[in-house]
């Protein structure tokens, strides 16, 4: 069979690796959005559920974990998605979610009396003395809404639910947050990462943004 002409070849090779390349960066990209492809993983004091439904209650020292999610609570009512993610309703004092960003190195935090989270649409709430952490980046308030796959949020003051802990102060219907100053072009932003010892990436994160569209569930 006579060889192709070496243009030809030529196309062929380059066509090759630029599919290495785009095969080899994609599971990268979409590695968090793989969480739902791992086993859901539990344990906690005692357990009930419906194997028909695949809703489960589990109380005393809950932890479910699904590939880089993380749930810590006291009680959490959870269930396996069609899809395979999972959804659950989590109490505690307090709740603890952390879940990895998608094509990225850095992790998103949550902390509040009672967390909500949706894995088929990866939105989560969390309810009374809410607090919302990325990179050093945080939101406090009594109800805060994040979507993780559109990365926006939506933060509302409400009375508290009780009085808070010695030492704490009240949030009431204030939401309160710190961003931490952006690194400027140039100079500046090689010294400032110099500084830290913290080689720049092409996928350091960007902040946080509000979103007015999302739509929160009613206070309870």
């Amino acid at each position: 069979m006579p060889r192709p002409p070496s243009f030809v070849r030529h196309i062929l090779q380059s066509l090759c690796a630029l599919l290495c390349v785009f095969v080899c960066h994609v599971p990268a990209a979409f590695a968090e959005k793989a969480d739902r492809d791992k086993p859901i993983n539990f344990q906690g004091d005692s357990l009930g559920g419906n194997t028909d439904t695949k809703i489960s209650d589990l109380i005393g020292n809950v932890v479910i974990t699904q590939g880089t999610l993380t749930i810590h609570a006291d009680r959490i009512q959870f269930h396996q998605n069609p899809d395979n993610s999972v959804s659950a309703t989590a109490i505690g004092n307090p709740v603890s979610f952390r879940e990895k960003r998608d094509g990225s190195d850095d992790y998103y935090e949550g902390f509040a009396q009672r967390i909500v989270y949706d894995g088929t649409k990866r939105i989560v709430e969390l309810f009374d003395r809410a607090l919302l952490k990325r990179t050093g980046d945080e939101l406090r308030s009594n109800y805060i809404l994040y979507n993780a796959e559109t990365n926006v949020y939506k933060a509302e003051g409400r009375p508290d639910s009780k009085p808070p802990s010695v030492g704490e102060a009240p949030l009431g219907s204030r939401v309160r947050g710190v961003f931490l100053p952006q690194p400027k072009d140039g100079k500046d932003a090689k010294d400032s990462k110099e500084s830290k010892n913290a080689p720049q990436k092409s996928n350091d994160p960007v902040p946080l943004k509000p979103d007015t569209s999302l739509k929160p569930e009613a206070a309870k």
